[in-house]
């Protein structure tokens, strides 16, 4: 080989890696951290120390209340470099009602909590909970009633705004709950869907195809947008284990990993796991020990 095609063959393979690099990179990798956990730093500093070594760099932080222990727990977080996104329950209990959903004296206690996050070193405020009570009726006002709260927050915070919603929302929109993905395109940064296969009828049937779950539900909220490149973060959520369908140890780690590819293959851009518990060793076993982007 010449000393031009040796050049040449050295700058190639330098823009092959550092393409590698920036695409790993650039994909979101995040953990669901309750304010239980919060409240326990060395819990938070244990979570914080397995988290880095497998490439997880986001954690989505509850916020009800804080506390001393709690700003420890943030501090511990900021001082890592791990990026903090705050996460802001709006309607507890299973989506607002019309009373709540109308009143902004409601929102501006809920913001109350995001300013507080923002004053800790938010990097992004995420909403959830953001929906009607599916017993209110269906209306496709219901959506557009969601959607300038949405709006409302956006204005607000100065950071950017991601906002779950549920599976079901991946297929179109909701007129129940209120979430339409394509109406809150227009006012988010980031939105997350809860493609949890525990979540999908008949749960027996997607329990076991965790994969196929995630990927037809990612696959359809681009087909909202006619397969065009999307306007926002797409970032599913996914679950650590199918509290409706017992798996063993070996599977548990398969139906993680099944999620994590599916998100990926689906060109997502990124993922975040959810344990109500927040115990994710078998999540760092999955990306100590199997091939992941």
């Amino acid at each position: 080989m010449n000393k031009i095609s040796a050049k040449w063959m050295l700058v190639l393979l330098t823009l092959f890696f550092l393409f590698q690099a920036s695409s790993a990179m650039a994909m979101i990798k995040g953990i669901y951290i309750s304010q239980a956990t919060m409240e326990n730093p060395s819990q938070v500093k244990y979570l914080i120390s397995r988290a880095k070594k497998v490439g997880i760099h986001t954690f989505v932080v509850d916020l009800e209340r804080t506390s001393p222990a709690y700003e420890k727990s943030i501090k511990l977080i900021k001082e890592s470099g791990i990026s903090y996104v705050a996460r802001i329950i709006i309607f507890p209990n299973n989506g607002g009602t019309a009373n709540l959903v109308h009143s902004q004296a409601y929102w501006e206690k809920r913001y109350r909590l995001a300013q507080k996050a923002l004053n800790l070193g938010a990097d992004q405020i995420q909403l959830d909970y953001i929906r009607y009570n599916p017993k209110h009726g269906g209306s496709a006002q219901n959506a557009k009633d969601i959607f300038k709260i949405i709006s409302w927050f956006k204005s607000k915070v100065g950071v950017p705004l991601q906002v779950d919603v549920f599976g079901i929302a991946s297929f179109g929109p909701s007129k129940y709950i209120g979430q339409d993905i394509v109406l809150f395109s227009k006012g988010v940064d980031a939105i997350c869907p809860m493609v949890y296969p525990s979540h999908f009828e008949p749960y027996k049937v997607h329990a076991v195809t965790p994969y196929e779950t995630v990927y037809k539900s990612l696959a359809s909220i681009r087909k909202q947008f006619n397969n065009k490149p999307l306007p926002f973060k797409l970032i599913p959520y996914i679950e650590l284990s199918n509290y409706r369908y017992p798996l063993s140890r070996a599977k548990k780690l398969n139906y993680i990993y099944a999620q994590i590819q599916a998100a990926e293959n689906a060109n997502a851009d990124g993922w975040y796991v959810w344990s109500p518990q927040n115990y994710y060793d078998n999540l760092f076993q999955v990306l100590e020990t199997r091939k992941v982007r």
